[in-house]
């Protein structure tokens, strides 16, 4: 089963527009959502979240047309997207008690066993925590209320190496029995060199590829000069795919 597929998703702005936009995440795996800053990756996001209002296109959540499929879609949601963020001041326990009130199927057992395999603790209030820590708390949650999709936006910004290899293997860990998938957007294209099964590439608004992600590499062999001896990285293909259309 597909957990998403978009097609021709459409979102303007008076300086920018998100334009018809189709990609498909499978279940069991994930995707790696590239593209410099302002190409239109949080928009999708949150386009995705019903946070904004597509202006055209269809937007399917595990099975469920969205926005009309919106409130069960959500039951099976797990988001951490950048800018926001918890009350500093609250304790983890109190945020996790109102939290649990919107789920039907919230398992308090599971959300006691993910607390303490990510080693937090209920008593600390947000503000104590790092943001590796952050991110295992709201994952931590999603996972208590049987989430089946996670839409990450930058979950990996700013953390240290080793809070990183972390939430990488944790990410590989969620996917790895088949059942949760997971779209996250990202500047750090090493992260996806390591735990990406799919790369969808976003450049001004509009889907310049996407695909399996050796497939995908395979698809920029024309950027390649004749000093590469080997496939390009995530990083040289970005690199030089924005400095192409720079010079266009």
């Amino acid at each position: 089963m597909r957990a998403l597929a978009v097609e021709g998703l459409t979102k303007a702005y008076p300086r920018f527009t998100l334009d018809k936009v189709s990609l498909t995440l499978e279940q069991g795996r994930i995707m790696g959502l590239i593209g410099k800053n302002g190409a239109g990756k949080s928009t999708l996001l949150k386009s995705l979240l019903h946070l904004v209002s597509p202006d055209a296109g269809t937007i399917t959540l595990l099975g469920r047309p969205f926005p009309e499929g919106e409130l069960e879609s959500r039951q099976e949601l797990g988001v951490v997207l950048g800018g926001i963020d918890f009350y500093r001041h609250k304790r983890l326990d109190a945020i996790t008690a109102v939290t649990r009130r919107f789920y039907r199927r919230w398992d308090e057992k599971a959300c006691r066993r993910y607390m303490e395999a990510f080693e937090l603790d209920g008593r600390k209030r947000v503000g104590e925590l790092s943001a590796g820590m952050r991110v295992k708390y709201l994952i931590a949650l999603a996972l208590s209320h049987g989430a089946r999709l996670f839409l990450f936006d930058e979950p990996t910004s700013g953390l240290d190496p080793v809070s990183r290899d972390e939430l990488l293997e944790l990410f590989r860990a969620l996917t790895a029995g088949g059942e949760r998938s997971i779209l996250f957007s990202t500047h750090i294209t090493t992260d996806l060199d390591r735990c990406a099964d799919d790369v969808a590439y976003l450049r001004g608004g509009r889907l310049l590829a996407c695909g399996e992600k050796a497939e995908f590499i395979r698809s920029f062999r024309h950027l390649r000069t004749p000093e590469d001896r080997d496939e390009l990285s995530l990083e040289e293909i970005m690199v030089r795919a924005e400095r192409r259309s720079v010079h266009v």
